[in-house]
């Protein structure tokens, strides 16, 4: 009995799942080969009702139950994403230690192209959101993210998302119902200039995030389908096509009504009217000024074949 009671001990402590458990905490991810961090929060999972009553696509209300992950405290910014267009320093990538999330070489990662405009349109680039570019071009910023750090870091799903913008709340926006205190909390048309604006330079949501309401609306990994009344856990829609994919938190040129914790946007091809490439680039979106993202870790690392189906393979 003393021996079993031993086992199981040196299994518990050796457990890469209370490991994690252990060590879900806040932290801030450094970026090899740069003075370049992101702050990453932990999010404890647990069950919120998704949706509401609102609109069409936003119905019917449903249960929701999230597993715990890590989420960007900010958008993803031009500093950042320029290191995954610009791959100067890729070399920087750490040696592949045992229990390292991410198991790939930095090389093999494909880069976006370079856009033929500037895709900060002249609103700014050192602390302000990357936008415009594709899901795709999201995803693989994620897939070079990881394999620069060794930690899986992936898109939200749609109902992460959701989750982490009501923090806890039932209401319209994490602050309460009235539109008329977002000024404090978020950048809409009504308060914008018609550009965005350095990222966390309005209040955080009750969790600690910046930006969930306006600024620039944030993709998600889903494709956009109607809600079912089904209780679900996890639910991932995964896109069986390029549109529509699901887009959330509004937007610096959006009324504020379209940055409600549960609105819904999809994307469509008229976000590429002005690309004169023929095909049209798979890596940028030239008329979407208004979309960025931020990333997501999840507390339990997937195999590496679902890693691959979460990075659009």
């Amino acid at each position: 009995m003393k021996y079993l009671a031993s086992l199981l001990t040196l299994l518990l402590i050796f457990s890469p799942f209370s490991a994690s458990q252990s060590q879900f905490e806040d932290y801030t991810e450094q970026i090899p080969g740069t003075d370049l961090t992101i702050a990453m929060l932990a999010l404890e999972g647990g069950s919120f009702q998704m949706g509401s009553n609102h609109s069409e696509d936003e119905q019917p209300t449903h249960e929701v139950t999230v597993s715990s992950f890590w989420m960007a405290k900010h958008e993803t910014t031009w500093n950042l994403f320029r290191l995954y267009m610009e791959r100067n320093i890729d070399a920087e990538q750490p040696q592949q230690v045992a229990g390292t999330e991410v198991k790939i070489r930095v090389d093999a990662i494909s880069g976006a192209t370079t856009p033929y405009v500037d895709m900060s349109f002249g609103m700014g680039t050192d602390g302000y959101p990357a936008t415009g570019m594709t899901q795709l071009s999201a995803s693989r910023f994620c897939e070079w993210l990881s394999a620069m750090t060794g930690n899986f870091y992936r898109l939200p799903t749609e109902a992460e998302w959701e989750y982490a913008a009501k923090a806890g709340t039932n209401t319209a926006y994490s602050f309460g119902n009235e539109s008329s205190d977002l000024d404090q909390y978020g950048w809409s048309k009504r308060n914008s200039s018609e550009a965005y604006q350095l990222v966390g330079s309005k209040q955080a949501n009750p969790w600690g995030l910046h930006d969930m309401h306006g600024n620039v609306a944030e993709w998600t990994l889903d494709k956009f389908a109607p809600y079912n009344s089904e209780d679900s856990i996890d639910p991932f829609v995964v896109p069986d096509k390029t549109y529509p994919r699901v887009v959330r938190g509004g937007s610096w040129k959006d009324e504020p009504d379209a940055l409600r914790s549960s609105a819904r946007m999809a994307s469509n091809k008229s976000w590429k009217k002005r690309d004169p490439q023929i095909p049209k680039s798979k890596w940028w979106h030239t008329d979407a000024p208004f979309v960025g993202f931020r990333v997501v870790r999840p507390l339990k690392t997937p195999s590496a074949e679902e890693q691959k189906q979460y990075w659009g393979y």
